[in-house]
């Protein structure tokens, strides 16, 4: 098989957004939209993979490498003047290559690795010049249209803006995404003009020119359209989320997961979740989650980047941030917030608390309106709970602080030093009563000696 390369093409000033964020990096299922495209490249047999920036390349460049995508070439198109001229900027990184280019758009999300794999295969067996992949669209409005001779191979493209009335006609349109022979590309590429209602050199005349030349142009048709949906707006963005959001809720319920309200559900592209896991109603599974199996999430619960092992309860109205770690068999309740800390097996957080940078050990008990209080307003302090510590309700613990093993934690205390295993814990001010004192206050007020 030939060596394949790919170059995706993402220097579109994504104006219709109306937003300071570089089109590509607005996010669909908790992922950049580029960087769905890059998984979905990424994972074909390319050589090397190459990106076309333009306005807001260091943004992006610098978004892409802290998400650890480290070996991509960036090549630059200060001012887009059309996919044609974006591949002519690639030309010094194409010219000592032999072999096929897939070419791809950033702003198409819903591409799957299935489908580009199916184009470039069909291209490589087949000896085309280019191979396209098209689409049978119900509303073909936008699109550039595919006219096809007789035995099924293309033509030319005409863009919607440049199409007769009868061309408009045409329901088979360019996707965009196309596997050419790239010496033969780089041969017809300077005979590109500019010749069209935008002004722009179009990458699809040079379909045409391949076959003026001799060179067949074929077509692999996409199986399910939604793929090829590109994001131009907010509408479409939102438009790819839903679909993206429901191939991923259909892939967990087939791996095993029950989700009792998909409708309700929302779970982002890099969570991962095993089998006998039950996702209640209003659950949101952001970033990097971790899901073990036989586990209760929900309902109305968020968990960002958060681990949940084997067994574990989470929800209802409780919410993991970054960091936070729920062993076996542990149990996170109402109205609970954990950050940066571990909650040991077993162990029960099950009411109105805060917990952040702790670390709490098994079979921990931790009392309704608990709060670790980990920043002093210039740092932050790690809490200590060892095994089987009881923590009595409204408590604070004042960071740094530990609590030795099987201690016991009075209820409205606050604690500011260690506590040994074993012990009685009680911080908190003595109660002071006075006999007859509320008697003797509600007379004075009946006298009217009282002021508003």
């Amino acid at each position: 098989m030939k060596s394949l390369y790919v170059l995706i093409l993402a220097a579109g000033q994504g104006t219709r957004m109306k937003s300071a964020l570089p089109k590509v990096l607005h996010p669909v299922a908790g992922r950049p939209i580029l960087e769905h495209v890059l998984k979905a490249a990424m994972a074909l047999p390319s050589r090397e993979l190459g990106v076309v920036l333009g306005v807001g390349r260091d943004k992006i460049q610098e978004e892409l490498s802290a998400r650890g995508w480290k070996k991509l070439h960036y090549i630059v198109q200060d001012k887009p003047h059309g996919s044609g001229h974006a591949v002519l900027m690639a030309r010094s990184w194409l010219k000592p290559k032999r072999g096929s280019l897939l070419v791809v758009y950033g702003d198409t999300p819903l591409l799957t690795e299935k489908t580009l794999q199916r184009l470039v295969e069909h291209h490589m067996v087949s000896g085309n010049a280019a191979t396209f992949l098209a689409m049978d669209a119900a509303d073909p409005s936008g699109y550039g249209r595919m006219l096809l001779d007789a035995h099924g191979y293309l033509e030319r493209i005409v863009e919607d803006k440049d199409a007769t009335p009868q061309e408009r006609m045409i329901t088979l349109v360019n996707s965009g995404v196309a596997c050419w022979d790239i010496q033969l590309l780089l041969a017809v590429l300077p005979r590109l003009k500019p010749n069209n209602a935008k002004h722009e050199y179009y990458l699809t005349d040079a379909a045409a020119l391949l076959r003026n030349l001799g060179g067949r142009v074929g077509v692999v048709r996409a199986k399910n359209p939604d793929e090829t949906h590109g994001i131009n707006t907010r509408v479409d963005l939102a438009r790819a989320e839903a679909i993206s959001r429901q191939r991923i809720l259909e892939y967990w319920m087939r791996e095993g997961v029950t989700i009792v309200d998909p409708g309700s559900t929302y779970i982002d592209a890099e969570a991962v979740i095993q089998p006998d896991s039950r996702l209640w109603p209003g659950t949101f599974i952001q970033g990097a989650t971790k899901i073990g199996t036989g586990c209760e999430i929900g309902p109305y619960t968020v968990l960002e980047n958060a681990v949940v092992k084997d067994g574990a309860r989470v929800g209802p109205f409780a919410r993991l941030r970054p960091g936070a770690v729920v062993e076996e068999k542990a149990r996170v309740g109402n109205f609970v917030e954990i950050k940066k800390s571990t909650i040991g097996r077993g162990s029960k957080v099950n009411h109105l608390t805060y917990i952040g940078d702790s670390e709490i050990g098994k079979d921990v008990n931790i009392g309704a309106g608990t709060i670790t209080c980990n920043y002093d307003g210039f740092a932050k302090y790690k809490t200590f709970i060892d095994d089987g510590v009881f923590v009595g309700s409204n408590t604070n613990l004042v960071a740094p602080v530990r609590l030795g093993r099987g201690a016991i934690v009075g209820a409205g205390s606050t604690i500011t030093r260690d506590v040994k295993a074993e012990s009685l814990a009680v911080a908190r001010s003595p109660q002071i009563e006075k006999a007859g004192w509320a008697k003797a206050f509600r007379s004075h007020q009946k006298k009217g000696n009282h002021h508003e």
